[in-house]
């Protein structure tokens, strides 16, 4: 087995975690030191819909225990091992520093943070299992080995606005994704990062779908990342996900779309 094959999974399970599923360490800074780009708090979805609409304004926000209802339990999704969040598996968007103000909501939300400020949120862990076997169906060790780590791991989050927050807070994302598309450097969990591509990718659920393909270097090894976002009504579902397998490989891999259609069954 070459070595090379090793390297790229060991990076793409340390570092890569890490900066998605491990909270950083938290900080005695002030706000003037938490390496925020200027400016960046425009950027934030509570920001913004000053001009609401009477209906939309009036809209509420789903309540934590009708959030929890919504949100993936063990056996929603087949062959996946579905956990809620521990205080270990995300970051606070204070954590996730960024060069460049417009890319500051695209950056959290692709950590693991909430968009803005949403009355009620939900985490969940959802974990592909592996095909049984599948490393010992190849004679070639290295692909043996990648199909041991063919694994592709997920944090959903759900987050519940007021009026039009959740619409608001789509909206800054995907302006955010195309100001930001060809790249921008954030730092999460102690670790620096370049997001060195942003694909758009079509995807169905909800009132409102989309998706991006996130190429991400970091220690000259190029990983992707799958990046979802599904709307219904004030909720938003953002969903993201790492294959240990594609990242050690340097490749991409399939959108979780088992797990997107089973969010979006479960907010319809």
């Amino acid at each position: 087995m070459r070595p090379t094959a090793i390297r790229r999974t060991a990076v793409a399970a340390t570092v890569m975690s890490l900066a998605l599923f491990t909270a950083a360490c938290g900080s005695d800074s002030d706000d003037k030191d938490t390496g925020k780009a200027a400016g960046s708090a425009s950027a934030k979805p509570s920001d913004k819909g000053a001009d609401k609409d009477a209906d939309q304004a009036s809209a509420k926000a789903l309540s934590a225990a009708e959030l929890e209802k919504a949100s993936l339990a063990q056996g929603d999704v087949k062959a996946h091992k579905i956990t809620k969040a521990g205080p270990g598996d995300s970051v606070e968007g204070k954590d996730v520093t960024v060069d460049k103000a417009a890319c500051d909501v695209f950056a959290d939300v692709l950590m693991g943070a909430k968009a803005g400020s949403p009355a009620a949120s939900t985490q969940r862990k959802v974990v592909s299992e592996p095909k049984k076997g599948a490393d010992k169906d190849s004679a070639d060790a290295e692909k043996a080995f990648e199909a041991a780590f063919d694994i592709t791991t997920t944090l959903a989050t759900l987050s519940s606005y007021d009026g039009k927050g959740a619409e608001e807070a789509l909206t800054s994302l995907r302006t955010a994704a195309t100001e930001c598309a060809s790249g921008f450097t954030l730092t999460a969990a102690g670790e620096k990062q370049k997001v060195v591509k942003i694909a758009e990718e079509q995807v169905k659920g909800g009132e409102e779908a989309v998706a991006w393909t996130v190429t991400v270097e970091a220690d000259g090894e190029k990983s992707a990342l799958k990046l979802i976002e599904v709307r219904q009504g004030t909720t938003l579902a953002s969903l993201t996900a790492l294959n240990f397998a594609a990242a050690g490989a340097g490749g991409d891999f399939d959108m979780p779309t088992a797990v997107i259609d089973a969010q979006a069954a479960k907010l319809a």
